[in-house]
């Protein structure tokens, strides 16, 4: 049985922005390159185009021989641990492209490793190879590509004194020749491409998984209704800020100013959110979008209500409510079962549509405390022992393989 080596890499220009991908078919005995295939894919995701790269690399081999042992080397960790079936799948853009990949080969057929970027360098160069042949308004071309000739050229150079060096002007072990793409390149190289987001430079990320959607989560400034602690949802008399409320809108605005890694701006439909949120996106010369999932709970015949009004008119329901998520409040108002359900499907779209990215959400008390919740996987009676105050800041990164990471929690080092 005839046995292939399959390298794939796949990047994006801006994650998402222009993408391709590359892949290898070698001779696993000799070494020698039987295929190479590239393509240029549009606007698409690192990990998109990383997926792309791995099934076109099986496509590749099993169009030389459907009956051959394959072995898959990617410098992503991600795809190569999603494969081998040691991480879960749950980006929804990832799932059909991996189950497409399995059904190539026999999985008993297909093996899985992990390599460090340098040993990837075929793979990668085609891959970018694509990327520039799409910046032309081309498709890339196996009769005109060099990418075998320059990574031979790179390493037979690297064993002499002066060339130790090479591919150090990117700063992340990736190749860089006479005439190539440099480190503004699709990616000079993947390292670099996924680490360019603002969430890389301002939020942190982990460079295996590729730069996470980031979600900041700032809650609205005061209004009358907030020193009272009172119930103030989305079914009540809509308050406006306050002077003070304000005043905190703009020292959070100055503190993400100075981060300087907000892309986007989204806000609930509700007063003192839009206000707060106009107030940092004049700040950050950015425009204010309007979600309405991210809307506080209707607390039905509580709006406006102290919590201790709410036990002296109606304790039945409050005790009820307290003890049991699937509760509403008084008079119909919404459980926390469903304001999760909405905050919940709420993420995964805005996830989906800003991968790579830092996006800031304007929102309320119980919708920040139900991202933190479902990023932790805490169970529903933890909202009531989380403390956040007005104008606070908080963040949740969202990785492609499905985790996520709260990186931030009830920050108000702003507002001193």
């Amino acid at each position: 049985m005839r046995e292939f080596i399959v390298e794939a890499d796949g990047g994006s220009r801006g994650n998402p922005g222009p993408a391709g991908y590359g892949a290898v078919v070698r001779d696993a005995a000799t070494g020698r390159t039987l295929l190479e295939t590239a393509e240029y894919l549009g606007i698409a995701t690192n990990n998109v185009a990383e997926y792309r790269g791995l099934l076109a690399g099986l496509r590749a081999a099993h169009s030389l021989d459907p009956t051959a042992r394959v072995h898959v080397r990617m410098d992503s960790k991600l795809v190569i641990e999603q494969m081998s079936g040691r991480w879960k799948i749950k980006h929804p853009a990832m799932k059909p492209l991996a189950a497409q990949a399995r059904a190539v080969f026999p999985a008993d057929r297909v093996t899985y490793e992990w390599i460090p970027r340098a040993e990837n360098k075929h793979a990668d160069r085609l891959a970018n190879e694509a990327m520039d042949a799409g910046a032309r308004g081309e498709q890339w071309s196996a009769t005109t590509s060099t990418a075998e000739l320059e990574v031979a050229d790179v390493e037979a150079r690297a064993g002499e004194p002066e060339a130790a060096d090479v591919g150090a002007g990117a700063g992340t072990g990736g190749v860089e020749v006479s005439g190539a793409v440099g480190p503004a390149g699709p990616a000079g190289t993947e390292a670099q491409a996924r680490t360019s987001g603002a969430a890389a430079r301002g939020w942190s990320a982990a460079p295996d998984l590729g730069a996470p959607a980031t979600l900041v989560l700032l809650r609205h400034g005061e209004t009358p209704l907030t020193p009272q602690k009172r119930f103030s949802g989305s079914g009540g008399t809509n308050p406006p800020l306050s002077d003070i409320g304000r005043e905190q809108a703009h020292r959070a605005a100055e503190a993400l100013a100075a981060r300087g890694t907000i892309e986007t701006v989204l806000a609930s439909p509700l007063a003192r959110t839009r206000q707060t949120a106009e107030i940092v996106a004049a700040r950050l010369n950015l425009d204010v979008h309007i979600e309405d999932g991210l809307r506080e709970t209707d607390f039905g015949a509580w709006e406006g209500l102290t919590f201790g009004e709410v036990r002296d008119r109606y304790p039945d329901d409050l005790n009820t409510w307290l003890a049991d998520p699937e509760a509403r409040p008084t008079g119909g108002g919404e459980s926390f079962a469903e304001t999760a359900a909405r905050i919940e499907a709420t993420r995964d779209r805005l996830v989906t549509a800003h991968a790579g990215r830092t996006v800031l959400l304007v929102t309320h008390v119980t919708p920040i405390k139900t991202f933190v919740r479902l990023a932790l996987g805490a169970p529903p009676q933890s909202l009531f022992r989380m403390e956040l105050s007005a104008a606070s800041l908080s963040a949740v990164a969202y990785y492609a393989d499905g985790n996520a990471s709260v990186r931030l929690f009830n920050d108000t080092s702003h507002l001193r």
